[in-house]
């Protein structure tokens, strides 16, 4: 993953989660993500039904600034405890986010965060119309 020209991820050991209706999203351990590239937002906050409370990070390297571009879940619901604590990140907002060296591109949308390959196909949450699925 890159921002402001700078690799802030580059890991193996991603844990790739499946919701309804969305394209995969990516935990990433926080120790794989470069020093100082995470920041805690202030004043966002939301609520997932399945894992609970997340909290906000915004993304900073090379001097860019991507604000509540990742998140986290500090106390995931039961069933999501490998994800505890790991970050995972809006695609749209950073300069390339790849998964095995393909660009992906960011689920429709500016709430949810799923990673779209060529091997995923929709429809998906967050086009136009879809908010009542």
């Amino acid at each position: 993953m890159v921002l402001g020209g700078r690799t802030i991820v580059d890991t193996r050991r991603a844990v790739r989660v499946l919701e309804a209706s969305h394209p995969p999203v990516y935990y990433v351990p926080p120790e794989d993500v470069a020093p100082g590239a995470l920041v805690p937002s202030a004043g966002r906050e939301t609520f997932c039904e399945w894992k609970g409370s997340a909290s906000y990070y915004d993304v900073v390297a090379g001097g860019a600034r991507a604000e509540h571009a990742a998140w986290t879940y500090r106390h995931p619901l039961r069933g999501y405890e490998a994800i505890t604590d790991a970050v995972a990140f809006y695609a749209g907002p950073m300069d390339a986010c790849l998964v095995d060296e393909e660009r992906v591109e960011p689920q429709p949308g500016g709430f949810y965060g799923g990673w779209i390959t060529h091997d995923v196909v929709g429809p998906f949450k967050g086009e136009p119309g879809t908010s009542g699925w």
